[in-house]
């Protein structure tokens, strides 16, 4: 099924813009239409264009009628626009079909449109870094593209690492909301973080020490954010190095510090984040979480 794909840039320079050409012909290759913004490789400082000409690809992506409208990379740039961006713009494109896909720097749009219009996005994949790739992109992740962009998805499933095996099953429903950890905790206080109760919250993040990722737990824990979801699911932590001051103290230390500070199940390995394979959720949408022994599962059913 031939979808049209609108491609922009809200955040950081695409400095790699043969990924992003490369990412474009796989598109096309799949059977899709796809245009790109005409700021898509605009560059300011180390910004995709300054703030305006970053708006205004916003509102050309909300006004392109196409059914999907999707990022070329994440970076930093976003929280600068959140006071400006069309929200009602957006919503209305997202009423009309339009779905907004990306993720890392995206979370702070994605978390800005739940909190100010109650809609629903996608965090899922960039087109230079997921579909540009040099080498073959990944299957799983192309799948869940496609799923997401022809209304097939129901849901996204995963193993638990053999040493979570659940002693008896779960099962929880709520709001699923999240993405990079970063972004999340940098709009703690501001009108732009989602408050939402009983929801389930899934976070990830790239170039951060396990030190730095309990840190910034630690700030949504006594801004009252984590005590209030009914679970919180963990994907991948990925580019960082450790080292000899940690004397053991790594990821897992931090798993088990944030299962000791709530009473909400934390699980982790889902497949999302600066990661080959990650699949397709639906930011603001009520999901359910189940899971038994070592399987996992988000289920939410069709979106279209």
């Amino acid at each position: 099924m031939t979808q049209r794909i609108y491609i922009f840039s809200p955040s950081s320079a695409v400095r790699n813009k043969a990924a992003v050409r490369r990412g474009v012909a796989r598109l096309e290759a799949m059977g899709h239409e796809v245009e790109l913004d005409p700021a898509v490789f605009s560059t300011h400082m180390r910004f995709a264009g300054d703030d305006e000409t970053r708006l205004a690809a916003i509102e050309r992506a909300a006004r392109s009628g196409a059914d999907v409208a999707i990022i070329t990379r994440g970076g930093y740039g976003l929280t600068r626009l959140l006071p400006k961006i069309p929200y009602k713009l957006v919503a209305k494109a997202i009423d009309s079909g339009t779905q907004f896909v990306g993720l890392s720097d995206f979370t702070a749009f994605q978390s800005a449109v739940l909190a100010e219009t109650g809609r629903v996005t996608w965090a899922g994949p960039a087109v230079g870094e997921d579909f540009g790739v040099e080498t073959e992109a990944d299957d799983i992740m192309q799948a869940c593209f496609e799923d997401l962009v022809t209304g097939q998805g129901e849901g996204s499933g995963w193993q638990l690492p053999k040493a979570e095996t659940l002693e008896k099953p779960l099962q929880v429903k709520g709001t699923l909301w999240g993405g990079n950890l970063a972004i999340i905790t940098a709009l703690v206080g501001t009108p732009w973080m989602p408050k939402v109760k009983g929801g389930i919250l899934f976070l990830e993040d790239v170039s951060e020490h396990p030190y730095r990722v309990e840190r910034m737990l630690t700030q949504l824990l006594y801004a009252g954010v984590l005590q209030k979801q009914k679970a919180i699911v963990m994907g991948h932590f990925t580019n960082w190095l450790p080292v000899p001051h940690d004397k053991g103290f790594r990821m897992k230390t931090v798993i088990d510090w944030l299962r000791a500070q709530v009473k909400a199940p934390v699980l982790t390995g889902l497949p999302f984040g600066h990661v080959p394979t990650k699949v397709c959720l639906p930011v603001g949408a009520k999901v359910t979480l189940a899971a038994e022994d070592r399987d996992a599962f988000l289920l939410w059913g069709h979106r279209h």
